[in-house]
């Protein structure tokens, strides 16, 4: 008998395709990319303000570097300093010399933050982080820190007093003062002697009764105003301490200019 070759079974042909399942490729590649477009607007919202949180700091620490190292923009609000300044004016306080310890000398005009006692209050803005914020960078939308300005009259170590009418005294000798818009009409010859009526209105007496005379202090300046008699300086809240020195008045940027006024019987000549 003849031995038959095994039979080949043929291969079990392929199920055929549904009519659904060609589209549901097309359908899941539309999902992936609708996926991504989502993932790529969140990556640009997210870039987006990235950039924004980076510019804004990269802003912050500029302002401090330029205010805390070199210098800042002041105006002058009130009539303390004339006639040397008058009322808007503006000036640039440079504050390099100061960390570089160069000295004060006599005459130099200071900008500086009030002492507490010229405060609301009594209180002292160097605690208050929000001010310290607005100090370092001069943001407008925090809190307003006020400063004074004022000429340095009396060094550490100096002897000083004031006489009626006639100015101020260092060490028994009389200031040539060429700059104030008129002589004192007070006296000061004793600590005791130093007082008056603060910016909030209140009475100081930093010294009380004291008999003492009024020699200037390590690491303080007397501060005195061009106007001698329209200014809040060291005859009312005392010494200065140096560490509320913001910078030395050293460029006046701008000063309004008002036309002159001539008589009425000039201009009625037109």
């Amino acid at each position: 008998m003849t031995e038959q070759p095994p039979i080949s079974e043929p291969a079990p042909a392929p199920p055929p395709e549904s009519a659904g399942s060609a589209p549901a490729e097309h359908e899941t590649n539309g999902k992936s990319a609708g996926e991504d477009e989502k993932k790529e607007k969140d990556g640009g919202v997210l870039g987006f303000i990235k950039e924004v949180v980076e510019l804004i700091v990269v802003t912050l620490v500029l302002l401090i570097a330029i205010r805390w190292t070199f210098a800042e923009a002041r105006y002058i609000p009130s009539s303390s300093m004339e006639p040397t300044l008058q009322i808007e004016d503006r000036l640039l306080v440079e504050k390099i010399s100061g960390h570089l310890g160069l000295p004060v000398h006599r005459g130099d005009i200071l900008v500086f933050y009030p002492p507490p006692s010229e405060m609301p209050g009594g209180h002292d803005l160097n605690n208050d982080p929000l001010t310290l914020l607005g100090r370092y960078t001069g943001l407008p939308l925090l809190p307003y820190e006020p400063a004074y300005i004022k000429r340095v009259i009396g060094l550490p170590g100096d002897r000083l007093r004031v006489q009626r009418g006639v100015g101020v005294f260092i060490n028994e000798q009389l200031l040539d003062e060429p700059y104030i818009k008129e002589k004192p009409n007070y006296d000061l010859s004793m600590l005791g002697d130093i007082g008056g009526r603060s910016a909030n209105g209140d009475i100081v007496r930093p010294y009380g009764d004291s008999k003492d005379q009024i020699i200037v202090p390590a690491g303080h300046f007397f501060m005195m105003g061009d106007n001698r008699n329209n200014s809040e300086d060291s005859h009312v809240w005392g010494f200065l301490d140096q560490k509320r020195i913001i910078g030395r008045a050293c460029l006046l940027f701008w000063r309004w200019l008002e036309a002159p006024k001539y008589p009425r019987s000039i201009e009625n000549l037109d």
